[in-house]
């Protein structure tokens, strides 16, 4: 259970009461003041016997008569004397203008606070209860009811007189009434009814649950959530009413409205107050505890419960203990629950104390947390509900939260909420890095310092440097590769490095640093240097990004024992800068590096190393004898006769094959993988390439003799060369292994030729044929003559202007002169000679008669313009295509109208 923590505005009397409160991890959802100024006044010398609230001031009556009108600070603004004695209830209507008062001697107010008296009039009896029309302010509303031992209804009637009617009676007193709208709701000894104004009808009667509890000390609480939703509290039972309508077929002599009882439940102690929040409800409870050692009951603080409605049972979301003065001699009727539903304030009224309490709000669940030291949480709320918050900073609590971590010793959550928390104020980075210098605990920082925005000065980033410089070389190292040079002075640790160095000279991290400074320094060749000496990786990099190539011109042998393959990667690539030449010669020691760099090189490019290209051959066949054939292949550069005698030296059987090969001494080239090498197969792959019947015939020669080599060139020559040659040189009587299957094969190998060609025939007469047919589908289309078409030898238009025509051989010719069409027919057909193509038509219709000849070549020709065909040659040829000895041509079909 939590137990608010109230606090003292006026007088410091009963803070003992407040000293007994327990601790609490669950935070309680409403805060708690008492309400003071004139309060405390009025409390001193009188007894608070009832109050009621309205959005705009507070009504307080007394136990001697008075009524004070209170601001919701607690000041007097008004004071009415009414009676003698106890006020039993003040009601006050909407609008807040109009109050109504009862007191315990039968006297019975309303008035307007603004205006004058509206009626005044004493009963013969105590009057308990009275309760003013919600709309008392409209003259068709001015009705009020009041309970005593009878519930009675006063309305002004139209010539301004009052007139009552009994609404009630017969079962004892009234000691509660709400009004809200049309409906009246009271309680009296035997349960609650609800009246409809409207209708004038009592609609339910809910009776009493525990008929043990006398009704006037254990009071019904009433309070109306909504204009159609009653609240009922009484004992230690809690019912929720709803109103609804009757449907109409149902009414009957029934009322229009009923009650149906949404929820029913216990509670563990009794009811002195309800008020809604929301959809929970608050409850003002009347406590009684039984002494552990007098065994006798005692009234205990009143409890104030946050509680959620289920239909048949409630869940608790909140219980407070309130330290109310002189709550040790209340009972349950002594207390009141009022609210205020504009604001959710509610207000804890008993005779000597009046206590408001209100919903928590984002600073005072701030305020809890930073109380409770979660300041994570805290600051996460204030993050979120920033614009809300009034009295606290995200700084200031995330400060605290800073300072709460140190104070823990977790140094490096501390430092690593900085970042958030500082943002971009560099006073504050600065103030915080020496806070941890004090607690020794700058490399805990050290890694969240802000390094481009803001920037602090130099002089945090040094301190921080040399702390790790002192006792961590690798952590130094670190900062230096990952903060940028210009944070801290570059000169001043290049200095301390140094000091350490000379006294552990060989430190590798201490050297690698030393160089990485010398790097954001400029000083590219001290850093080069120690990078060597380090054999280091980034060495490359540094060439690369700063340009230094001509600072490595005489440490190109350090950069390939260091890595061969990446130093000549950057040497071939940037042989602009350093020269092929220069590589070499500083090579000159070491061969087998320089065999390294001209290979990579005649890989790239087979020309660029050309010149040295003599001197490639000695290092292949000292370094990488795999890779000389391929070389000897690719180069067109290197001298044969120089190759050809270090391979005979080092007895390279097969680059000296290649090469007398290459020099057309193939013979000798046979002659030695026949004896040295005794390879059949590569001999008859050799004669392959050559493709030399004189060396068929040596391989033969030499091969005649022993059974293997026959067998292997039985097997192999049958597409290159004749078999029957050689197997008609086979002694009699000679064994040769494999025979039979080897005549097999020659034989199957002659069939798989004869089909193949036999194919190849059938393929090339279908794809003849098929051409054949394309050709004359092509030549047989119809050719378009126009104005634009020029006689191949006069140069001028075929046709006059104005007219064309189509010709197709064979067919009718329309022909379309000066918008006329003109008729023309095919007057006969040319049998074709020698594939010349050729169509004649004449055109009779236009003003000169013209003949025009449209070989199939698309060349055209005035019949006048051609030669004249001899009795020798009749056909008709075109000049140009004739000329040129590729024109297909034709007889002419000649065309007359």
């Amino acid at each position: 259970m939590a137990e608010a923590e109230e606090q003292e505005t006026g007088s410091l009397e009963e803070s003992t009461d407040e000293s007994e409160e327990e601790e609490s991890e669950e935070e309680p959802k409403l805060k708690y003041e008492r309400l003071s100024n004139g309060v405390t006044e009025i409390l001193q010398k009188d007894a608070a016997s009832c109050m009621t609230v309205h959005d705009k001031f507070l009504a307080l009556g007394t136990h001697y008569g008075k009524v004070y009108l209170l601001d919701v600070q607690g000041n007097i603004t008004q004071k009415f004397d009414v009676s003698p004695v106890k006020i039993n209830q003040i009601s006050l209507d909407e609008s807040g203008e109009h109050m109504g008062v009862c007191s315990e001697d039968g006297k019975v107010q309303v008035f307007g606070l603004y205006s004058g008296e509206e009626f005044h009039e004493t009963f013969d009896c105590p009057i308990k209860i009275i309760a003013v029309h919600p709309h008392f302010l409209r003259s068709s509303c001015k009705q009020f009811v009041t309970g005593g031992k009878k519930l009675l209804l006063f309305e002004r009637s139209w010539m301004s007189r009052w007139k009552s009617s009994v609404l009630h009676e017969g079962e004892g007193n009234i000691r509660s009434v709400k009004w809200r709208g049309h409906l009246i709701a009271w309680a009296n000894n035997m349960g609650v009814k609800i009246f409809d104004i409207t209708s004038k009808q009592r609609i339910t009667n809910v009776p009493r649950d525990d008929i043990s509890l006398r009704p006037d000390m254990y009071p019904c609480s009433l309070c109306w959530k909504d204009s159609v939703t009653l609240i009922i509290g009484w004992g230690t039972s809690v019912k929720i009413c709803s109103v609804k309508e009757r449907h109409a077929s149902e009414i009957r002599d029934l009322p229009s409205r009923y009650v149906e009882i949404a929820s029913q439940f216990e509670t563990e102690f009794h009811v002195s107050g309800l008020a809604p929040l929301c959809d929970q409800l608050v409850v003002l409870s009347y406590v009684k505890e039984v002494s552990e050692k007098t065994e006798r009951e005692y009234c205990a603080r009143p409890r104030l419960d946050i509680i959620q409605p289920l239909p048949e049972t409630c869940e608790e979301i909140s219980s407070d203990a309130l330290t109310v003065r002189g709550f040790q001699e209340n009972e349950c009727r002594d207390y009141h629950l009022e609210y205020s539903e504009g604001e959710s304030l509610f207000y804890i009224v008993s005779p000597r104390d009046v206590v408001v309490a209100k919903e928590r709000d984002q600073d005072d669940h701030i305020d809890w947390l930073l109380e409770k030291k979660k300041y994570e949480e805290a600051l996460m709320a204030a993050e979120i509900s920033q614009k809300n918050i009034k009295r606290h900073k995200i700084l200031d609590i995330g400060l605290a939260y800073v300072n709460h971590l140190v104070e823990k010793g977790e140094y490096d959550v501390a430092a690593r909420k900085c970042q958030k928390i500082l943002g971009k104020n560099a006073a504050l980075w600065e103030y915080e890095v020496y806070k941890f210098k004090e607690i020794g605990q700058l490399k805990a920082i050290s890694p969240y310092l802000p390094r481009g925005d803001p920037v602090l000065k130099p002089l945090i980033y040094e301190m921080i440097l040399h702390e790790f410089l002192e006792s961590d070389y690798e952590g130094f190292a670190t900062l230096i590769r990952e903060w940028p040079g210009d944070l801290y002075n570059n000169s001043v640790m290049v200095q301390a490095v140094r000091d350490h160095l000379k006294k552990d000279s060989q430190n590798r991290t201490l050297l690698k640093t030393l160089a990485e400074l010398y790097t954001y320094d400029k000083n590219y060749g001290n850093a080069l240097e120690i990078y060597l000496t380090l054999r280091h990786k980034d060495v490359f990099q540094l060439i690369h990004k700063h340009n230094l190539f001509s600072s490595i011109k005489d440490k190109i042998v350090l950069l390939m024992d260091f890595d061969s393959e990446k130093a000549v990667d950057m040497l071939l690539d940037n042989e602009d800068k350093i020269s092929i030449k220069k590589v070499v010669e500083e090579l000159e020691d070491r061969p087998e590096l320089q065999h390294v760099y001209l290979h990579k090189l005649f890989k790239r490019d087979h020309h660029k190393g050309q010149a040295y290209h003599e001197k490639q051959i000695s290092l292949y066949a000292e370094y990488d004898r795999p890779n000389l054939l391929p070389f000897l292949r690719d180069s067109i550069h290197c001298p044969l006769e120089k190759a050809l005698e270090i391979c005979q030296q080092r007895n390279f059987v097969e680059e000296t094959v290649y090469l007398l090969s290459r020099m057309g001494n193939s013979r000798s080239a046979l002659k030695m993988i026949m004896e040295e090498l005794h390879d059949v197969d590569k001999a008859i792959e050799f004669a392959k390439e050559q493709d030399d019947g004189e060396l068929w015939e040596d391989l033969i020669l030499y091969s005649i003799d022993k059974p293997p080599f026959i067998t292997g060139l039985l097997n192999n020559i049958g597409t290159h060369v004749d078999p029957i040659l050689l197997i008609h040189r086979i002694k009699e009587g000679m064994e040769i292994p494999n025979l039979r299957d080897s005549l097999v094969k020659i034989l199957q190998d002659y069939n798989l030729q004869i089909l193949l060609r036999e194919g190849c025939k059938k393929i090339l007469v279908a794809d003849s044929l098929s051409l054949l047919k394309k050709m004359h589908r092509t030549q047989m289309k119809g050719v378009l003559v126009d104005e634009e078409n020029i006689c191949e030898s006069c140069l001028s238009p075929v046709l006059p202007s104005a007219s064309h025509c189509c010709v197709v051989p064979g067919i009718q010719v329309i022909s379309h002169f000066n918008e006329n069409v003109i008729t023309c027919h095919l007057t006969g057909m040319v049998t074709p000679e020698k594939d010349i193509h050729v169509c004649l038509f004449t055109v009779l219709d236009a003003a000169k008669p013209f003949s025009v000849v449209v070989f199939h070549c698309r060349h055209m020709f005035h019949k006048e313009c051609l030669p004249v065909p001899s009795l020798n040659s009749p056909a008709q040829f075109c000049n140009i295509c004739s000329a040129k000895h590729r024109g297909p041509g034709s007889a002419i079909l000649e065309m007359k109208k």
